[in-house]
């Protein structure tokens, strides 16, 4: 696995600016993928901070998880060629984790893959979805059924972003966090629990002890042949809660962290049942 580097910053347009600086004359083209939210939210701040976004070219999707289907992939291709993007283009996901997931896959597919980079929007994208280049889209409502191995160039993470946010959204995220201190970090799971679950705008503090967390795992075993596991706790139960609802075809599915909280309940119940967690530990994770 090639490796990249993850920024967290509150000034990030200057990391992004130096990027730019260190690969000029790199790219042919330059597209940024985003949904109606980070057009109209984040979009903005960025171009007015660095010069080379004004060039590129624009291409927005719809935002959720009910699109992160082939058929907008095959759209996306299309419009790919349509505007004369080659092996040496740049995609910028700007987005939360159907943008990272569904941008990097079209990425690493188009012409047998062009480069790209995340610049994460969401708590979820930005301390899970968007690290460890795992990219990919569901399938008949299947989640994360088809997919590649596929590294960014970089990841820049302004926790600045959060704002933009409504609290379940945020909960969607904080989720993930939880479940890194469950797997690896017993001082960081002293941390999470203290954390104040009405107000999770100012967990930029709490952002790079999640990305440190994924980065030493995944680093470990890119691949997923054996440690990298552990980062799906709560996600095989959580995954199917998620199609389950997708397929009700619902206006507002289970979010992604909502239904990986779930599924840590679940596992966690049991490992107690099977493995020998504690009571009290399991009633903790509980609650």
């Amino acid at each position: 696995a090639s490796s990249y580097t993850v920024t967290v910053s509150k000034d990030i347009t200057a990391h992004i600016n130096t990027f730019f600086e260190k690969h000029a004359n790199s790219f042919s083209k330059l597209f940024i993928l985003v949904d109606e939210n980070t057009l109209k939210y984040c979009y903005p701040q960025l171009v007015a901070e660095v010069p080379t976004f004004e060039e590129a070219e624009i291409i927005e999707i719809e935002s959720g998880e009910e699109n992160k289907t082939i058929e907008v992939c095959t759209q996306l291709w299309e419009t790919l060629a349509e505007i004369g993007a080659d092996r040496q283009s740049l995609l910028v996901n700007l987005g939360g984790g159907v943008i990272g997931d569904m941008g990097g896959f079209i990425a690493s597919t188009f012409k047998r893959g062009m480069p790209f980079i995340n610049i994460p929007t969401t708590l979820l994208a930005q301390v899970d979805a968007s690290i460890g280049g795992k990219v990919g889209i569901d399938l008949n409502n299947l989640k994360n059924l088809v997919g590649t191995f596929s590294n960014p160039l970089a990841v820049f993470i302004n926790p600045d972003f959060l704002n933009t946010l409504d609290n379940r959204q945020l909960l969607s995220g904080f989720a993930e966090m939880i479940k890194h201190a469950l797997i690896f970090d017993e001082h960081y799971w002293q941390k999470i629990k203290k954390s104040d679950f009405k107000n999770l705008k100012n967990s930029g503090a709490l952002i790079e002890a999640s990305v440190r967390i994924k980065n030493k795992i995944v680093k470990e075993d890119p691949y997923e042949k054996n440690f990298r596991k552990t980062l799906n706790f709560g996600h095989t139960i959580g995954h199917a809660l998620e199609t389950y609802f997708l397929e009700q075809n619902q206006q507002k599915p289970l979010l992604h962290g909502e239904a990986i909280a779930a599924g840590m309940v679940c596992e966690a119940w049991l490992s107690n049942r099977i493995t020998g967690l504690g009571n009290s530990t399991l009633e903790e994770i509980t609650s």
